[in-house]
């Protein structure tokens, strides 16, 4: 179920600031947040922020299309290996 219309996207505040403020100043280095829930608003469009996997920062510049999803989304918190031994044969066998 998605977040009420009543109560408006949630937005960080700290987040929001540090980059209005970077903005005001034309500033373009990333910003570090651990806000992965934050939902993406059109005034982040053009930022780089480096958003937390649990492990590292990674730097992601916010684009229109962005716009309306959540942090998170933009960086992956599980790394992929491999599927297991068994699809492996099947690939070289053919």
């Amino acid at each position: 179920m998605g977040r009420s219309i009543k109560k408006g996207p949630y937005i960080d505040q700290k987040l929001l600031k540090k980059v209005l403020r970077q903005k005001q100043m034309g500033d373009k280095t990333a910003i570090k947040t651990w806000a992965r829930a934050s939902q993406i608003p059109p005034e982040f469009v053009g930022q780089t922020i480096a958003i937390h996997n649990g492990r590292i920062f990674i730097n992601i510049l916010i684009q229109e299309g962005m716009v309306g999803h959540r942090l998170g989304e933009f960086a992956p918190t599980r790394t992929f290996r491999s599927h297991g031994r068994v699809v492996a044969r099947e690939i070289s066998k053919t």
